[in-house]
């Protein structure tokens, strides 16, 4: 099927630097997309070419609106909806619209990080669980901040367990808030972002906005509150069954973290790791997973989490493969316990 569509004013813009928006929408939706004199020629499969005119009927509509598109919300708008069926351009653009996030403005930039945002608009408690530079943290900010703008709670509680990364820094000086800080740092980071520095300082004097380690939040519950616990697979399995029992009335809960990033010692198993297999058919709990394909951060963060993985099966295959009366599955080899019966038969009639 070939459809012309009409080159309207400012058209170039939907292509994007050097076209790159052009080969994303090639790319996603499986069409060849062709500039002629007059018109933008568009042909493959019927359904894959409405798909592609609705997004440029949306662009020419959002243009008319006054609607502007700033650093790279475009591009990203076009991988969510080329990978979703059921978003549209424009449905994107104005829902972001409406959204307040403080004194950002943000755009989920993938599928899984819109499923996030709307399992956090829709759900009390949610997992964010995926490697470094998805946006899990960041984005859970971004939601807190916009629910406390917009009066839904009275505070935000940001938690993070107190784990070095794979070092031990030993006795710190100062007071106690001076000693759990720099644990604390990537979310204030994310919350200067979101708000004036002025403003979260007077909101963290006032206790509106209260950071803590996870180790302050037994015995207590929380009500009209937004709770994030960031980097939670180095909770232990106590730790993560406390803090999701603190969950009061009219309160949301996120918690992130990156399995594969765990610093607790080797004798204790990750708090998120057996919350993810106990909690996931609890009504009423979103998981939400996010790959490398969902990095926010530099380009060369994507592959560097992929080399990682990739070396990671081939340890695990190469492990699988060297050990004695091991099969391909794991699975010990049934050929060897005859043997070994008849050894300790053996071995009781000597004596």
């Amino acid at each position: 099927m070939k459809k012309s569509i009409e080159i309207f004013p400012n058209l170039e813009a939907l292509f994007g630097t050097r076209d790159e928006n052009l080969r994303l929408l090639e790319d996603g939706l499986n069409v060849s997309i062709d500039m002629k004199h007059d018109a933008v020629e568009i042909e493959g499969a019927a359904r894959d070419v409405t798909r592609a005119e609705q997004i440029f009927v949306d662009y020419d509509h959002l243009r008319r609106s006054g609607y502007t598109f700033h650093n790279g919300d475009l591009g990203d708008m076009l991988r969510v909806v080329t990978n979703d069926e059921n978003a549209t351009l424009r449905g994107l653009a104005e829902a972001g619209r409406q959204r307040s996030f403080g004194k950002r403005m943000l755009q989920p930039k993938s599928l899984n990080q819109r499923r996030y945002l709307e399992a956090i608009e829709k759900t009390d408690m949610v997992f964010g669980i995926g490697p470094a530079g998805t946006g899990k943290t960041y984005l859970a900010v971004a939601m807190a901040v916009a629910a406390l703008v917009n009066k839904r709670v009275n505070r935000i509680i940001l938690a993070r367990p107190a784990v070095e990364a794979g070092e031990r820094l030993g006795f710190l000086p100062g007071t106690l808030q001076e000693k759990v800080d720099p644990y604390l740092r990537p979310l204030y980071d994310a919350l200067y972002e979101m708000m004036e520095p002025e403003k979260v300082d007077r909101l963290l004097e006032k206790n509106v906005i209260e950071v803590a380690p996870i180790a302050f939040m037994r015995g207590r519950t929380l009500n009209d509150s937004f709770i994030i616990l960031d980097e939670a697979q180095n909770t232990t399995s106590e730790q993560m069954k406390m803090f999701v029992t603190r969950l009061g009335f009219n309160s949301k809960a996120v918690i992130t973290g990156d399995i594969t990033q765990i610093d607790l010692p080797q004798s204790k198993r990750s708090g998120l790791v057996e919350a993810s297999e106990i909690l996931k058919n609890v009504d009423g709990l979103a998981f939400c997973y996010f790959d490398e394909s969902d990095v926010v951060r530099h380009n060369l963060v994507q592959r560097i989490i992929r080399a990682y993985d990739e070396q990671k099966a081939k340890a695990e295959n190469q492990l699988s493969l060297n050990l004695p009366g091991v099969n391909g599955n794991g699975a010990r080899a049934v050929k060897d316990e005859p043997a070994l019966e008849n050894a300790e038969y053996r071995y009781s009639h000597e004596e």
